[in-house]
């Protein structure tokens, strides 16, 4: 599973899913799916946007979680 720290990201500089889609072009749509993390996929160009904004590297974004066998995996 891929966690999206987006929302850590944004509590820590107090910024609301508006203040991102301003800020990046980014749709609000978009945006929001990142902050819940039901997003399926990802651009490339959305990516930039968050990172460039944040100052940060796609790693300090995106984390791949290892999903364990007791948590349904077939």
């Amino acid at each position: 599973m891929i966690r999206c720290h987006l929302a850590r990201m944004m509590g820590e500089q107090k910024m609301r899913i508006a203040d991102v889609a301003r800020e990046t072009g980014l749709s609000r749509a978009t945006v929001t799916l990142l902050y819940r993390e039901t997003a399926q996929k990802v651009d490339l160009y959305a990516l930039e946007q968050i990172c460039t904004l944040f100052n940060c590297g796609v790693g300090d974004l995106l984390e791949l979680v290892p999903i364990s066998n007791d948590q349904g995996v077939a």
